[in-house]
């Protein structure tokens, strides 16, 4: 009989061979949008509410990571550091919080930003997502398709995050992201948007960097700090790229 550990990564692997055979292409074409930016001098920002944001943070001064990713951070919606966790969930539904981060922040025309929202539907995401374009911001929104089309948007507008992406980059997850069931158990349980999402940024990562190198720009890396000269070296290209980063 088939462990459920066995069908978890089963299940989480055919979403990665889906991503690879199917989102590529998007993947490239996000990684040109932002490979532009970067090489006119923009900048690139990502943000995403609760466990959305951690497949940003998970790319954000990180070893052997893009260096100019900065992450953007809306009070009470980054992480789940916030009490109660509930308070999370309730303020990512809230018209009008992202026009106030957006004010507060250095992003301005001719950046980019990666918006990651897995269903898509709730207004700060969404909000973001618009009024970035509106200002004159590539934006690209990671989000899963299915999910996303199975659901309502909890923004007054009735549309979703996906709606204003200059690129959408799908994770593939199903409504409500679980992917396991057992017969005990009246709901599917343990999702996989936090392994295809944050693979997708990486991949989005990489291909950023491959863009730049192609073109004949260095891209700023991180040395892992853990190794002898990694912090001599990171210290020399953050102090040769400090005004583009923002989250020191």
């Amino acid at each position: 009989m088939t462990t459920l550990t066995d069908r978890y990564l089963n299940e989480t692997i055919a979403l990665i061979e889906r991503i690879r055979d199917e989102e590529t292409p998007a993947v490239e074409k996000a990684a040109a949008l932002i490979a532009d930016v970067l090489e006119g001098g923009g900048r690139l920002f990502a943000f995403g509410c609760s466990h959305s944001s951690l497949p940003v943070q998970d790319i954000v001064y990180r070893a052997g990571g893009l260096m100019l990713v900065n992450p953007v951070f809306a009070p009470g919606t980054a992480a789940l550091d916030t009490r109660p966790t509930t308070l999370g969930s309730a303020m990512e539904q809230l018209p009008g919080v992202a026009g106030a981060v957006l004010d507060n922040s250095p992003i301005r025309a001719g950046d980019a930003l990666i918006v990651v929202s897995v269903s898509g539907r709730n207004a700060v995401p969404i909000e973001m997502a618009e009024l970035a374009q509106e200002r004159g911001v590539k934006v690209v929104v990671l989000t899963s398709h299915a999910y996303s089309d199975a659901v309502t948007s909890r923004h007054p507008s009735g549309r979703k995050a996906k709606d204003f992406a200059n690129v959408v980059l799908d994770n593939k997850v199903d409504k409500g992201d679980a992917v396991l069931d057992h017969p005990a158990v009246p709901q599917k349980f343990t999702p996989a948007s936090g392994v295809t999402s944050t693979a997708i940024l990486h991949m989005l990562s990489a291909a950023i960097i491959e863009q730049l190198a192609d073109r004949g720009v260095t891209p700023p890396v991180f040395l892992a700090a853990n190794v002898d000269g990694g912090a001599e070296w990171n210290a020399a290209l953050l102090e040769q790229n400090a005004a583009r980063i923002f989250y020191l």
